[in-house]
C-alpha cells in the first residue's frame, strides 16, 4: 500500500527530522542539554519559566539556577521531536491499515509508551522502563512478524526507534549528559532520519531496474558503515568536550604531529551514574587522544567517500546523488577544519553536524538507486 497520505506524512517527517538533528546539535553545542534539569517538563513547566516569578519560583524549587535564554533551545527542542513522534505514529498507523489488528498493536505500544511518562514524572522509574520496554517489545514483535508488500513493518520499525530515542533523550538529562548516552542520542536521531528515508525512496519508486548493475552495493555499504563510525566518533568528540584539546592548531596538534595522548581513559564508555559531565571529566591528554581519533578516522573515511562520489558521477543515473556526495564531503572537511582554526564558532560546529546528515542522505540514495525493489520493503 503506498497511498498519497503516506507519503506527503512521510516527506513532512523527514524534513522535521532534519530540523530536530541540526536544532539539537544546537542545543548540545551551546551548552544547553542541561538547561531544564527535569523531563519532559521543564522547571515542573510544559513551557519554560519566562515571567520573574516563575523563575523565582523554579529557582527555590530546583536546585540548577534558570538561564532562559538556554531553557526555551533545550524546551523547544523537546517539542519539536515529539511533533515528530506523532507524526511517525501516523506513519506506522497509516503504512499499517490494511493488516488486520495492527492498529491495535501500534496504539496499545503508543499508549503504553504515553503510561510510562507520568510514571516516570512521580519518580516510579522502575515501572516506567517497564511499561516503556513492553510497549518496544509489541512493536518489535511486530515488525519482525509482519511481512509482505506493504510498508507496516518499516512503519513499526521507525516507531519502536523514536521510542527508544525519546528514553535516550530523557537519559540524556537525567544522568547529567552522559557521553555514552549523548552519542547514542545523536546516532538515534540519525538512525530515525535514515529509516524515514529509506522508506520515502521506497514510497517514491527509487530502485535498481532488473538486471542494472552501476555500483557495487557492498562499496556503498562499507560508506555508510565507515561514515557511522566518524559520526559516533564526532558525538563522542562533542560529549567529552574534546574539540578544544588540540588548540587551534591543524593539521598538528598542541605543535606536534603525535602529542601526549591517553587512549585507555579517553574511551571508557561507562563510568557509572551521578557524575555531571557537563564540561567534561577527562584530563586532557585524554581528550586529545578522542580528537586525534576523530581526525585520523576522518581521513580513511574521505578518500572511502571520494572514491565512491567519483564512481557515481561517471555514470548518469547516479551522477546527481554523486555530486552532492562530492561537495557535501569537501564542505565537511572544510567545516571540520574551520571548527578548529576558528575555535569551534557556533555555527561552524552546527553545520558540520547539518552536513553529516546530508552524507548519510546522499549514500541512503546512492544504495537505494542500486538495491533492485522486493516485494517486503
Amino acid at each position: 500500500m503506498n497511498s498519497p497520505m503516506l507519503r506527503r506524512l512521510t516527506v513532512l517527517a523527514v524534513a522535521l527530522a532534519m530540523v530536530v538533528i541540526v536544532f539539537g546539535a544546537f542545543v548540545r553545542l551551546s551548552n544547553a542539554g542541561l538547561s531544564c534539569p527535569d523531563w519532559p517538563t521543564c522547571y515542573g513547566k510544559v513551557t519554560w519559566p519566562k515571567a520573574d516569578h516563575e523563575i523565582a519560583q523554579a529557582n527555590a524549587a530546583f536546585e540548577r539556577a534558570v538561564e532562559t535564554h538556554k531553557a526555551w533551545r533545550e524546551q523547544f527542542h523537546r517539542h519539536i521531536a515529539a511533533l515528530l513522534g506523532v507524526l511517525v505514529l501516523l506513519i506506522a498507523l497509516v503504512a499499517a491499515r490494511q493488516r488486520q489488528h495492527a492498529w491495535l498493536r501500534i496504539v496499545s505500544a503508543a499508549a503504553l509508551v504515553a503510561i510510562s511518562i507520568p510514571l516516570y514524572i512521580k519518580q516510579h522509574y522502575g515501572a516506567a522502563i517497564v511499561v516503556a520496554s513492553l510497549g518496544e517489545l509489541i512493536l518489535l514483535w511486530s515488525a519482525l512478524r509482519w511481512r509482505g508488500g506493504d510498508y507496516a513493518r518499516l512503519g513499526s520499525l521507525i516507531l519502536m526507534v523514536i521510542i527508544f530515542q525519546a528514553l535516550l533523550g530523557m537519559w540524556t538529562v537525567t544522568w547529567l549528559l552522559k557521553p555514552i548516552v549523548v552519542t547514542a542520542h545523536l546516532l538515534g536521531g540519525l538512525t530515525t532520519l535514515a529509516l524515514l528515508t529509506w522508506l520515502l525512496l521506497r514510497l517514491y519508486g527509487v530502485a535498481a531496474q532488473p538486471g542494472e548493475v552501476l555500483l557495487r552495493r557492498g562499496l556503498v555499504i562499507s560508506g555508510l558503515c565507515l561514515l557511522t563510525l566518524q559520526i559516533a566518533l564526532g558525538g563522542w568528540t562533542s560529549a567529552n568536550y574534546a574539540a578544544w584539546s588540540c588548540g587551534t592548531d591543524f593539521p598538528q596538534c598542541l605543535g606536534s604531529w603525535w602529542p601526549q595522548m591517553d587512549f585507555a581513559q579517553g574511551f571508557v564508555l561507562w563510568r557509572g551514574i551521578g557524575v555531571d559531565y557537563e564540561g567534561g571529566v577527562l584530563d586532557g591528554p585524554a581528550r586529545t587522544a578522542i580528537q586525534m581519533t576523530h581526525r585520523l578516522f576522518a581521513v580513511l573515511v574521505a578518500g572511502h567517500l571520494l572514491m565512491l562520489a567519483l564512481r557515481a558521477i561517471r555514470t548518469r543515473v547516479l551522477a546527481l546523488p554523486g555530486w552532492i556526495l562530492l561537495l557535501a564531503l569537501l564542505a565537511q572537511i572544510g567545516l571540520g577544519i574551520a571548527n578548529v582554526m576558528l575555535g569551534l564558532p557556533l555555527h561552524v560546529a552546527v553545520a558540520h553536524n547539518a552536513v553529516a546528515a546530508v552524507l548519510l542522505l546522499s549514500l541512503l540514495v546512492l544504495l537505494a538507486r542500486i538495491t533492485p525493489r522486493t516485494s517486503d520493503p
